[in-house]
């Protein structure tokens, strides 16, 4: 399956994904990764992996509708079958989402639908909840909404900050997005209705997860 990946800043997840694709037995490959912003940290990562990245800066474009528009055509033009969003800081117009309806996915570094938006591992210390984690999910009109493919728990410590657990939470995302494009590009993930369901999927035998553990 052809990958397009969407990217606005550091790359983190696109060079997960770069990783991700250079198995042999891995069922998609990147045919293009793009970044609406020029000075965005991922494109030297791309290009270091031989990957085609492409610059489409919104500032250029005047709405939002011809900027979608130029990066609709780019992605179709590129053959792509399924665009990861991977730190795309961009809301997308409802035609774009429509046209990429279950084609797209997108990750999220919480346990939607809780702490949906911007700023989550600040609200989520600010919150003191013990358990945060990453989303990915089909992409829908509304931000941070949509069936849910996969999700991984990442434990909240105390003497957490922003940035230890942003660190601890992005080691997650770096492990579930190539994996839930695995099970999507294998056909094994699909949506009914507003789920997902997935192929041979089994209750999980790990039973729950206590945070403080128990005695």
């Amino acid at each position: 399956m052809k990958l397009g990946v969407l990217f606005s800043g550091r790359g983190t997840n696109l060079g997960a994904l770069i990783e991700a694709c250079k198995d042999e037995d891995y069922p998609a490959e990147i045919a293009i990764a793009i970044s609406n912003n020029p000075d965005a940290e991922g494109i030297a990562i791309a290009e270091a992996a031989g990957v085609r990245v492409q610059v489409i800066n919104h500032k250029e474009f005047e709405d939002r509708d011809t900027f979608d528009a130029a990066l609709d055509a780019t992605l179709r033009d590129a053959g792509v079958e399924l665009v990861c969003n991977a730190g795309f800081m961009r809301i997308l117009t409802s035609g774009f989402v429509s046209h990429w309806h279950n084609r797209q996915l997108n990750i999220h570094p919480s346990l939607l639908p809780a702490f949906k938006g911007l700023h989550v591992h600040d609200r989520v210390l600010e919150s003191g909840v013990r358990l945060t984690g990453a989303t990915v999910h089909f992409v829908r009109d509304e931000m941070d909404e949509g069936p849910i493919v996969a999700q991984v728990a990442v434990p909240v410590e105390p003497d957490d900050t922003v940035e230890t657990l942003t660190a601890r939470v992005l080691v997650a995302e770096h492990k579930i997005y190539p994996m839930a494009i695995r099970l999507v590009a294998d056909g094994k993930a699909r949506v009914q209705g507003e789920r997902v369901v997935i192929q041979g999927m089994t209750e999980s035998e790990a039973g729950p997860l206590y945070v403080p553990a128990l005695d």
